[in-house]
């Protein structure tokens, strides 16, 4: 689980001249323990844009260079360079607190013990959104650009979440939500 020389390698060594550099966004969403969820969305949303989110899923195994082809060890060499790079990249995007327990952590371990620990099931928060949607009624007093602004946050959850349903039915639910003098 532990690996050797990251504090190293997460050091001045950030290319500045790389011509579209993610970090800004990286940093946008800081990992505190309690916004799981939407932090690790961020992180796999920048790294498929620098078509390194392998790494989270793909555990990094030790090779023998001696066994190998060379084909193998530079594979080996370019997924333990991304490994890094990507370690360095989560780990800064933590709170003071992470940073420390999982400053020596690869992404695919630090990812497992991460969502074991932090991770809401989708099913859950799937639920949940489905339940303040259903339940919400506009309340006295307020607008209904207010209102319907809440009610697409709710929709644009469900949507990052890959549910599917049909815009009528989006809609009706809307409507259902109004009070009877929208009617």
């Amino acid at each position: 689980m532990e690996m050797s020389g990251l504090n190293n390698a997460c050091g001045s060594n950030y290319n500045s001249s790389h011509s579209f550099s993610l970090m800004n966004i990286y940093a946008r969403i800081i990992f505190d323990g309690s916004n799981f969820n939407d932090w690790i969305r961020n992180i796999q949303m920048s790294l498929r844009y620098e078509e390194k989110e392998y790494v989270l899923d793909k555990k990094l195994n030790k090779i023998d260079e001696t066994t190998f082809t060379p084909k193998k060890i530079v594979e080996y060499r370019a997924h333990e360079k991304d490994t890094t790079k990507v370690s360095c990249i989560m780990v800064a995007a933590m709170s003071p607190e992470l940073q420390r327990f999982y400053k020596d952590y690869w992404p695919y371990e630090m990812c497992q013990d991460l969502k074991e620990k932090y991770h809401q099931s989708a099913r859950q928060e799937r639920y949940e959104i489905v339940a303040s949607l259903i339940t919400s009624k506009m309340k006295d007093g307020e607008s209904i650009t207010s209102h319907l602004q809440r009610m697409q946050r709710y929709l644009d959850r469900l949507l990052k979440l890959n549910v599917k349903f049909d815009g009528e039915l989006a809609i009706d639910i809307i409507l259902h939500s109004l009070p009877p003098c929208y009617d």
